[in-house]
């Protein structure tokens, strides 16, 4: 099993007036989809909104395709937007509730929009991957960022690193390398691995990188 993080560029001549709020609107830092309810003719979304809601706020509820809209303050950064969608009226939309319809994948949430993109991870075979891949409506350029297995522990950092990285993150912490004073360097996490120190720092290096992103937010640019 899969797990594939994507990121989809939508054309911005072709992009929805409502995907242009969700990932272009002057002021926002990035919106997330944080939680998705289907009903027959819409859904019922709710986005987590950074930085400045203000021009989502204001033109959203006058964008084709939406029903309504409710927002609340949570902080100084964010605002929430409970939004219901007319799903059929906007391609985009309609596109990526499709791929969370296909048997065999799931599209895991949160789905990030910035920049003009969405950027998310999906789970699942490589059959029904591929094909929901094939299936992006036109305008809609999908990306594969990163491909690798599904740990079966979806939100923990460690599911980031490749085997060949967890071993050298296991290793050092045996040698002591992430004690306090240190108590081993590359060299002993070298002979651990039976690579070079070389080697030894190159995976340590990556793997510490990777689990900084996954802690801080695993679908930030790379």
């Amino acid at each position: 099993m899969k797990q594939l993080r994507v990121t989809a560029s939508v054309d911005p001549d072709r992009a929805p007036a409502f995907f242009d709020l969700l990932a272009n609107s002057p002021g926002i830092t990035e919106t997330r989809l944080l939680d998705w309810n289907t009903a027959a003719d819409r859904d019922t979304v709710l986005y987590a909104i950074r930085g400045d809601a203000t021009p989502f706020t204001e033109a959203a509820p006058e964008a084709p395709a939406v029903a309504s809209v409710e927002t609340a303050t949570a902080g100084p950064e964010w605002t929430h937007a409970l939004v219901e969608v007319r799903t059929a009226e906007t391609e985009t939309f309609d596109a990526v509730r499709r791929a969370r319809s296909r048997p065999g994948l799931v599209v895991r949430k949160p789905i990030v929009y910035r920049e003009g993109a969405m950027h998310f991870r999906v789970v699942g075979d490589p059959a029904p991957l591929q094909a929901a891949l094939e299936a992006a409506p036109g305008g809609v350029d999908v990306e594969v960022e990163s491909v690798g297995r599904f740990r079966g522990a979806p939100d923990a950092p460690v599911a980031a690193l490749s085997d060949r990285q967890r071993e050298a993150v296991e290793a050092a912490l045996a040698a002591g390398y992430y004690d306090q004073p240190r108590g081993a360097t590359h060299e002993d996490v070298a002979d651990r691995l039976g690579c070079a120190p070389a080697t030894a720092s190159d995976h340590l290096q990556k793997a510490e990188a990777k689990l900084v992103r996954a802690a801080l937010d695993d679908l930030r640019p790379r």
